[in-house]
């Protein structure tokens, strides 16, 4: 094994029962570099993260790490070997300080025995100023933001002597700027010669980050490419299988000229301020802001979660109350949230119920009772309407991909029959292939004149599906473009406040 290369994993197979979850994977990752692991949801690739991380012990092919052939018993195993992961579900202790997550079980103890928390702080500060962390190791995890919790994250596995991180879809919870210092803190580490295993679904950071991407299909090696060769229609293509001529489908079809709904001088003090809004039959009206900037807040409270301070909403023309999500509902919207594991859809509760939960009216019987043959069939529609991929409709959604439990969401919501549907992320956490269909959704669903409200932190999916921008900064729109008139940078000029320099 060539000295570079720091781990080589050769012909893994890993099967489930009645699954073959991963057949002859191999990849090797060189030291100091960070290879992206790149696949649509059930791709394969979390399962060969596993695999390397000691989760999974039965399974077939080889482990080498620095030319030494490996077997991991358990994750402990793994750890000794230089190995962590740092799972997209945060594993830290909130009512624990930084410093005691850092050493957790492996407590610095004085000759009495007791906690050595001043020496335990200390090292703790030496790790966090690697990474040029600003966090106070005496401070409790619950009182750090996401982004200041990842980097406890790191610091934990660089204090277990790590020299390979898994990182499993850092960047999902975090701010553009937050994605921004988390990137410099991954070349720093890499000039440290840590190398890293960087699973992602987002093409724009992966181009940032990666030296090589390594591309799952169907639990399968599709192909390995360093990133200065690599094109993302070609890497589509290989998560795929199938060519996607666009990731955004062309829009066949003409935006009327009747305006359905408008918001006026909408405000909710602290949060937003003086909000006006028009949106056309079958028209997509982006809203691009940074995090913080109060679009999520505008959504909420034109939908009745947030109850507003003053100015009004129409539809068709008419001055509509909404005092809550009822109120909203019976006006014709439709308001799918950016939390769709919390908000969206009860997750151990089956497709059908969660398809059928707004509109219980339309599946009782006669004596008010639940029909379920009814509620069934309601599903199945909704199932074979989305394409949506389940066992049936029975399966708990919770044991859906992320881009089929958006889709349940979407179907829910779909059963009431919304004139305005507002989407908060629609895409967020879903692969590229998922994203390609939640795309065609929304453009068929345009075409039969439903508008459209997205809201979203991606500036390429705002170009792509928007028909008009509205950027949002500090709880005020400060402007408005036709997207055919605009650059992403322009976009961005004026969502960080740059146009005021």
């Amino acid at each position: 094994m060539p000295e570079d290369i720091i781990l080589e994993m050769k012909d893994i197979t890993k099967r489930f029962p009645g699954v073959t979850a991963l057949k002859d994977v191999s990849l090797k990752l060189k030291k100091g570099h960070v290879h992206t692991i790149l696949g649509e949801n059930g791709a394969g690739k979390s399962t060969l993260m596993k695999v390397l991380a000691g989760v999974h012990t039965d399974y077939e092919g080889d482990i080498f790490i620095k030319g030494q052939k490996v077997y991991f018993e358990n994750p402990k195993d793994a750890q000794e070997k230089g190995i962590a992961i740092i799972y997209q579900e945060l594993s830290l202790c909130p009512n624990l300080s930084v410093g005691a997550n850092i050493f957790a079980n492996r407590e610095m103890v004085k000759s009495n025995f007791l906690l050595d928390e001043k020496k335990i702080n200390e090292e703790a500060r030496k790790i966090l100023d690697q990474l040029d962390a600003r966090i106070d190791p005496r401070t409790m995890v619950k009182d750090l933001s996401v982004s200041q919790q990842q980097l406890v994250e790191i610091a934990k596995a660089l204090s277990l002597k790590a020299e390979i991180i898994i990182m499993d879809e850092p960047t999902s919870a975090l701010s553009e700027r937050e994605t921004e210092k988390l990137f410099g803190v991954i070349e720093r580490l890499k000039k440290q010669g840590v190398s890293m295993l960087y699973i992602s679904h987002r093409m724009d950071e992966i181009f940032k980050v990666s030296d090589e991407i390594t591309v799952l299909r169907d639990g399968q090696y599709i192909g390995t490419v360093p990133v200065e060769e690599a094109e993302i229609n070609e890497l589509i293509k290989m998560m795929a299988g199938r060519e996607l001529k666009d990731i955004y489908p062309d829009k066949d079809y003409d935006v009327s000229d009747e305006t359905i709904f408008k918001v006026n001088k909408l405000s909710k003090e602290g949060l937003f301020n003086d909000i006006n809004l028009d949106l056309k039959k079958g028209e997509i009206v982006g809203i691009f802001g940074l995090v913080g900037s109060g679009r999520t807040e505008v959504a909420k409270t034109i939908f009745g979660i947030i109850p507003k301070d003053s100015g009004h909403i129409e539809v068709r023309g008419k001055k509509v109350d909404i005092n809550n999500p009822t109120d909203a509902i019976d006006n014709g919207l439709a308001f799918i949230t950016e939390n769709r594991k919390e908000e969206g859809l009860v997750l151990f509760n089956s497709v059908s119920k969660n398809v059928t939960m707004v509109t219980l009216d339309k599946i009782l019987n006669k004596f008010k009772f639940l029909d379920k043959k009814r509620e069934d069939s309601v599903a199945r529609k909704a199932v074979d309407s989305l394409r949506i991929k389940t066992p049936g409709v029975s399966q708990k959604v919770n044991n859906l991909s992320g881009g089929n439990q958006q889709k349940v969401v979407l179907a829910k919501w779909l059963e009431v029959d919304p004139e305005i549907l507002i989407l908060d992320e629609p895409t967020r956490g879903i692969d590229v292939g998922a994203k390609h269909e939640i795309y065609q959704i929304m453009r068929k669903l345009a075409s039969k004149g439903t508008g459209i409200i997205m809201i979203s932190s991606e500036l390429p999916e705002i170009m792509g599906m928007s028909d008009r921008i509205v950027v949002m900064r500090d709880g005020q729109f400060v402007k408005e473009f036709v997207t055919s008139r605009t650059t992403q940078e322009e976009i961005m000029l004026y969502a960080t406040g740059g146009n005021r320099r």
